[in-house]
């Protein structure tokens, strides 16, 4: 039987963002620029491409930028008009009536409390979540990668990511099943597993295709780690009930979560534009050979 078309797509965007503070204190961490788009903004293009049609922003306080963002922009667009300017730029930022929901986590309880907020919106469809903190670059991009795989199996997936042994305690982690080129059996998770414990090395990374029951599993879910409501842990008790499948991203992803994975990010993006990777890479190349004697010293 064909599975029920995925349309809609969660993008919990409540978080304090603490990492990146101060330049946080004010901007959500999700509009933090790769270049000159926000993360966010990548991660709705990703959805788009999927074939969303509905995009479900789970936000908080101070995350009216978001909206901002996504909204028409009376004075900036009639005044670069008024110039001869091109609106082309601000196409992908303005999505349509009717295509975005705006709904708020009124306390930071954990990705799986986040996700559980857009229960009414979701209704009883397959559903996509978005961290946009994993900025995903491939062709296609990771959602799409997914769709594909979704409508050959159904069921619930999760992206995964194969990733050194000696880092596997930072992640959750699959226990494998099966395995069908990209396509992995989930037979269990594994949360931060002890170094030297963990069932294999492919690590759940920041999107998912979840049926409507993952709902009704969170609507009881105890805290866990960290005292938050953990999505994994929901995910772990539906394994067996239904079927489940980590999709193997065919591309790279960057932590946009830490500081390090957001400079890489922008580095790697600037350096595929055409107008800037000449002066970019110039300026590294430079940059690199005058540390060149303090590191060698």
């Amino acid at each position: 039987m064909t599975p029920k078309r995925v349309r809609k797509a969660v993008f919990p965007v409540g978080g304090l963002g603490t990492r990146f503070l101060p330049a946080t204190k004010a901007i959500p961490k999700e509009m933090l620029p790769v270049v000159d788009r926000p993360l966010i903004q990548y991660a709705v293009e990703e959805a788009i491409e999927a074939g969303i049609e509905q995009m479900i922003f789970v936000t908080g306080r101070g995350k009216a930028a978001i909206e901002d963002h996504f909204d028409i922009a009376f004075e900036l667009e009639t005044t670069m008009s008024g110039r001869g300017k091109s609106l082309d730029i601000l196409g992908r930022t303005r999505l349509k009536p009717g295509a975005v929901t705006y709904v708020r986590q009124q306390e930071p309880m954990g990705l799986g409390h986040a996700v559980w907020c857009a229960r009414d919106v979701v209704g009883d469809e397959p559903f996509a979540v978005l961290l946009a903190d994993d900025f995903m670059r491939g062709r296609p991009g990771c959602l799409k990668q997914m769709v594909d795989a979704y409508e050959k199996v159904g069921g619930n997936l999760i992206c995964a990511e194969i990733v050194p042994d000696e880092q596997t305690h930072r992640y959750g982690i699959i226990t494998p099943g099966e395995r069908d080129g990209a396509l992995t059996q989930v037979k269990g998770l594994v949360e931060k597993p002890a170094p030297g414990t963990a069932p294999s090395n492919l690590s759940v990374i920041g999107r998912y295709i979840l049926q409507p029951e993952v709902m009704r599993v969170l609507e009881g879910q105890e805290k866990g780690a960290g005292g938050e409501i953990q999505l994994t842990d929901a995910m772990a008790r539906m394994i067996g009930d239904q079927a489940f499948h980590g999709v193997t991203f065919q591309g790279v992803r960057y932590d946009c979560g830490d500081k390090a994975g957001f400079l890489h990010a922008n580095l790697a993006v600037a350096l595929d534009r055409e107008d800037l990777a000449e002066d970019v890479e110039l300026f590294a190349s430079e940059l690199l050979a005058a540390r060149a004697p303090r590191r060698a010293a």
